[in-house]
C-alpha cells in the first residue's frame, strides 16, 4: 500500500485579526495625544465631543492604573487640564453674556458669537451713535455699558485681554464731515467706548482698541438692514493666541 504524505495546511497570510483592533486603538491614542497637545485652540464643548469617542477604551473610566505618586491621578484628570479649563471658562462667559444681554439680543441690538479670536459681544451702532458721529449716546447706552463692564470683570472672563473694534458700512463719509473717512469714524467710536469702560472700572491694561472701517462686514452692504448690521462696535474677549 503506497504511503500518502499528509498535505501541510497553508498558513494564513497577513497579520492576525487581533492586530487590526490593536492598530485601531493605537491610532486613536495617537490622535488623542495630538489633540491634548493642541487643546489651547479647542473650547470645552468641542473637547468633550472629541473625548466621547474614547468611551470604552479605558481612557475616561476605570480605576487608577498608576501607583500612588505625583502622577497617580493623571489619567483621571483629563478634563481638569489648564487648557481645558480655559475652554470651559469661555463657555461659561458666553452663557453669562447671553444672560446679561437677553433683552438686547431679542431686539438685535446686541449679538453674541465666537470665532478664532474669542468671545464677541457685538453692539449695534444705532444703539450707541448718531449717523456719522462718534459721540456715545450715553443716556441710552449707559446700562448696556455697565453690563459689558460686569461681564469683563466677571470670574468667567478672568483677566483676559479685550479688544474694542469699531466697524462701519461701505458708504463714504460726506465731504466736510468731522471724520474724513470710515477709518477715522470706526477708530473714534471704538476709542470712545473704550474710554467709558475704563471710567466704569475695567482695568486700562486689559483693553485694546482698533478701527476696521468697512473691511470686516458681517452682512451684505447692498441692503439697509445689512448696512445696519455692519455699523457696530465689537467687544472681543481674546483667547490666549490673539493678544
Amino acid at each position: 500500500m503506497p504511503y500518502k504524505r499528509k498535505k501541510k495546511k497553508s498558513k494564513e497570510e497577513g497579520a492576525p485579526y487581533w492586530m487590526i483592533t490593536y492598530g485601531d486603538m493605537t491610532t486613536l491614542l495617537l490622535v488623542f495625544f495630538v489633540v491634548m497637545f493642541t487643546t489651547a485652540e479647542i473650547n470645552g464643548s468641542e473637547l468633550r465631543m472629541i473625548l466621547a469617542a474614547f468611551q470604552g477604551l479605558g481612557v475616561l473610566s476605570g480605576g487608577n492604573t498608576l501607583q500612588v505618586g505625583k502622577l497617580a491621578e493623571l489619567g483621571n484628570n483629563i478634563m481638569s487640564l489648564p487648557s481645558t479649563e480655559r475652554g470651559r471658562a469661555l463657555d461659561k462667559a458666553r452663557k453669562l453674556a447671553v444672560s446679561l444681554f437677553q433683552p438686547e439680543i431679542a431686539t438685535r441690538k446686541v449679538r453674541i458669537k465666537e470665532d478664532e479670536r474669542g468671545l464677541i459681544v457685538s453692539l449695534s451702532g444705532e444703539l450707541f451713535f448718531d449717523p456719522t458721529s462718534a459721540e456715545v449716546k450715553i443716556e441710552q447706552a449707559r446700562d448696556v455699558l455697565y453690563r459689558v463692564r460686569d461681564l469683563l470683570l466677571s470670574p468667567e472672563v478672568g483677566k483676559r485681554k479685550v479688544r474694542i473694534e469699531g466697524h462701519t458700512d461701505d458708504i463714504p463719509m460726506a465731504e466736510g464731515s468731522e471724520y474724513p473717512t470710515n477709518w477715522d469714524l470706526s477708530a473714534a467710536r471704538a476709542l470712545n467706548v473704550l474710554k467709558y469702560l475704563i471710567e466704569y472700572g475695567v482695568p486700562e491694561n486689559r483693553l485694546q482698541e482698533a478701527g476696521f472701517a468697512d473691511t470686516v462686514p458681517v452682512s451684505s452692504n447692498l441692503t439697509e438692514e445689512g448696512r445696519a448690521d455692519n455699523r457696530r462696535v465689537d467687544i472681543v474677549i481674546l483667547t490666549a493666541g490673539h493678544l
